[in-house]
């Protein structure tokens, strides 16, 4: 009997920020390799600029671009442009299934736009909780949103899989695969080398500190927390601090005009994931209220100290390569000296265990995805 072949399912990666970029870009190269399975990219261009670098790196082109970055953009308004947008173009794109990413807008507002066309959601980076709504803002409250519409969950650890099971999320429709964030890093930081000019201040014997700072719930007191970073620097004057500046104006405008002129502190502007992922490799110490680093930095074995009061990635802080370092001035500024003073707490939490991942999370998506598509067995959830 003749059987006719079944079209590939059309898989839909929607993202609009440097970190979803990164961290789908090896999602999308597994379901390239998985049989029956087609990606493509949905970009809304949530950060121009640093979207479109990320993905020169990663040698990606998007199928359909939403454009909808505007000068400084309101929530509200960035969702009032995604949603109408998304939906048509997943539907002139024909997606079986559209797969979002953690917890920024373009995650929630596409996700409720597929929801709207009854196209199944798949969640990269699902299950992650602070406890607090506000911390960080507004990323909290877009991880849950997007778990309610979800029917695919992507945990990467098996703590991100307990949040889910407490909200009463089906066990049939949650894999624990691990982060697809040490996919990412391990493999670019393996490859490209350092820039020769922070390699020769490494040569010199100057230990490299990495520092970024952005989150909007800081932003009330990110110049103080600026000047206690100077403070820092100040201590440590052997120390090269490197920090890439985020180009949203509000964080220019506070960082700039006190790290600008402290001698052993370099601003740049945002970085390109090639000098990103070898410079976090090349740090003693990274000093971030970002989530995504946290990851990296563990999956690099450098530590971490998190400028933030919660995090999402506890993981990280039980296993001792993070260390919560807080948003007030004083506490940040004590903690940062602690760590750059204590080379034996330093080499502890190197030593540390990361939690994350193995590097092999893409793999575990792509097949869970074949899977719910009938293609292929129920994969193995990862045992961390």
């Amino acid at each position: 009997m003749f059987v006719m072949s079944q079209p590939d399912r059309r898989i839909v990666l929607a993202f609009g920020t440097r970190p979803e970029a990164t961290k789908m870009a090896p999602v999308y190269r597994a379901l390239e390799r998985t049989p029956g399975l087609t990606p493509l990219i949905l970009s809304t261009g949530q950060q121009r600029q640093m979207l479109d670098a990320a993905l020169n790196v990663f040698d990606l082109t998007p199928d359909r671009d939403l454009n909808v970055m505007t000068d400084r953009q309101t929530l509200a308004d960035l969702t009032a442009r995604i949603v109408p947008q998304a939906g048509k173009v997943l539907r002139e794109m024909g997606a079986d299934m559209v797969l979002v990413h953690g917890d920024t807008s373009t995650s929630f507002c596409v996700a409720l736009s597929a929801f709207y066309e009854g196209i199944p959601v798949g969640h990269v980076e699902a299950g992650l909780r602070s406890g607090n709504l506000r911390e960080p803002f507004p990323e909290e409250a877009n991880r849950r949103l997007t778990g309610v519409l979800s029917t695919l969950d992507f945990a990467p650890t098996a703590a991100s899989r307990e949040n889910l099971r407490r909200e009463g999320k089906p066990d049939t429709g949650i894999f624990v695969t691990g982060q697809t964030a040490v996919d990412a890093v391990r493999e670019v930081a393996g490859r490209v080398p350092l820039r020769p000019e922070w390699q020769a201040r490494r040569d010199a014997g100057q230990p490299l500190v990495t520092v970024t700072m952005h989150r909007r719930e800081n932003q009330p007191t990110m110049r103080e927390m600026a000047q206690a970073l100077g403070r820092v620097a100040a201590a440590f004057p052997n120390h090269h601090f490197i920090y890439p500046v985020h180009l949203s104006p509000a964080v220019q405008e506070a960082v700039r005009p006190v790290l600008g002129s402290v001698p052993n502190f370099e601003l740049v502007d945002p970085l390109d994931y090639s000098d990103m992922a070898p410079l976090m490799a090349a740090s003693v110490l990274l000093a971030t209220d970002s989530g995504g680093l946290q990851e990296e930095g563990a999956a690099l074995g450098v530590p971490v100290a998190v400028l933030r009061n919660v995090t999402e990635r506890p993981e990280g802080v039980e296993a001792g390569v993070l260390k919560l370092a807080g948003n007030d001035p004083a506490q940040l500024e004590e903690v940062l000296t602690g760590l750059l003073g204590n080379e034996a707490e330093l080499a502890r939490m190197r030593a540390a265990r990361n939690p994350y991942g193995d590097g092999q999370a893409a793999g575990r998506i792509a097949a869970a995805i074949a899977w719910h598509f009938g293609l292929t067995e129920r994969p193995a959830d990862w045992e961390g």
